[in-house]
């Protein structure tokens, strides 16, 4: 079955195309700067694994999706015939609260349930619902299906997912931990132990979703017992841009300090702070690296603190647990930042992590074993595939 994988955000859509038989990537692009001048199909050829671009114009996500099928059907760039090739659509859907502990095929009633999450997650949801109502216009009679980015994590204990707030914030606002990610951790953690030829409900994991954005996973006999983010994108780990854990009176302070509006203040956290707002430099890891080399101290600065809070997460998972039997590393930075992956293992010796230094410098962006074969933790980078797991979801619920 042929799967398009949509994930719609507020000024772009990012698309795969998946024949789930043999699980190949047919055609995969992406359209940017919709709704603004300037926007473009940007596109593989697979013929050749060129990158391709095509001016569209100012456009709207539907006519960012007609460009898609266009490209896709095309008689000299296309790989499909007709659109009725395609036996689903899957969604990336970033919030389903506590509504979805499970990928569900799209209806008025879902559709509904996705726009009641707009106020927790108000630059995702509603560009998701604006890509599942541009494929109704587009292709009718397929079935969408959606996938969230929380649903793995509705299986954490009210303990690890409740804040220390007033209960009423909780049963009235929502107010909790929801995670995100999820795709990608339930991908990453099935795939580690397929890959070490162990039982997923028989291991201890703790998953490193590092990149620009990211986020760790507690995965206990397959489950998410704690994750790092919470009600939104900006708790835990340091990022590129955003800050991760902060002393909320910090926040109140530098509010009162600088006159800071609330909107002012959710830039700062989101957009201006984690390693580029400490490095002053960039928020990209290789700049950063580069940067370093020169002797650049903030630059420093900033690598350490990235690595330490991810240290100090796998330490915190592995006492809740009770111990742990496989760390995996995924992400852009978890599967090509090697010193990284040395720097954030080292200290945890103590648990018996033994880093393969000579194999780890070697691997990047591949499946790989990186711990010695005498490690009581074996560490293992697994790279991830978000859309992968949302193609299989998609097929398997349309079967």
């Amino acid at each position: 079955m042929k799967i398009l994988v949509l994930n719609c955000g507020s000024s772009s859509v990012k698309y795969k195309l998946i024949e789930t038989e043999g699980e190949k990537v047919l055609a995969e692009g992406g359209v940017e700067k919709i709704g603004m001048d300037g926007c473009f199909l940007k596109y593989k050829d697979m013929s050749t694994g060129d990158k391709k671009i095509e001016e569209l114009g100012k456009t709207d996500h539907k006519g960012a999706i007609l460009a898609i099928m266009k490209n896709l059907t095309d008689s000299k760039t296309g790989v499909l015939k007709s659109f009725d090739e395609i036996g689903a659509v899957g969604h990336r859907v970033v919030h389903g609260g506590e509504k979805f502990s499970s990928s569900v095929i799209i209806d008025a009633e879902v559709k509904e349930m996705i726009k009641q999450c707009y106020d927790l997650a108000p630059l995702h949801n509603p560009a998701n619902i604006t890509g599942i109502e541009a494929i109704e216009a587009v292709l009718p009679d397929v079935k969408q299906v959606a996938v969230f980015d929380t649903a793995f994590h509705q299986t954490m204990p009210q303990k690890a997912y409740m804040y220390a707030l007033p209960y009423k914030y909780y049963s009235e606002d929502g107010v909790r931990r929801y995670g995100f990610h999820g795709t990608s951790h339930r991908y990453v953690s099935a795939r580690a132990a397929e890959f070490l030829g162990r039982n997923l409900n028989d291991l201890k994991m703790i998953t490193c979703h590092v990149g620009n954005g990211g986020s760790i996973t507690a995965v206990y006999h397959g489950k998410s017992i704690d994750t790092s983010l919470g009600l939104t994108p900006t708790e835990g780990l340091m990022m590129g841009t955003r800050v991760g854990d902060v002393d909320p009176g910090a926040l109140i302070y530098l509010m009162h300090r600088h006159h800071l509006s609330a909107d002012e203040l959710q830039k700062i956290l989101n957009k201006e702070s984690g390693v580029l707002g400490v490095s002053e430099v960039s928020s990209d890891m290789r700049e950063l690296e580069a940067a370093i080399k020169e002797g650049n101290e903030k630059a420093k600065l900033a690598l350490d603190m990235y690595e330490h809070r991810i240290v100090k997460y796998i330490g915190a998972y592995a006492a809740e647990m009770g111990g742990v039997d496989v760390i995996v590393f995924t992400g852009g930075v978890g599967e090509n930042q090697t010193g990284l992956r040395s720097n954030v293992c080292r200290p945890l010796a103590f648990m018996g992590v033994e880093i393969d230094e000579e194999k780890n410098a070697k691997s990047r962006g591949e499946e790989v074993v990186v711990s010695t074969p005498s490690s009581k933790v074996t560490v293992v980078v697994i790279p991830t595939d978000e859309e992968l797991m949302i193609a299989r979801d998609a097929a398997a619920l349309v079967k």
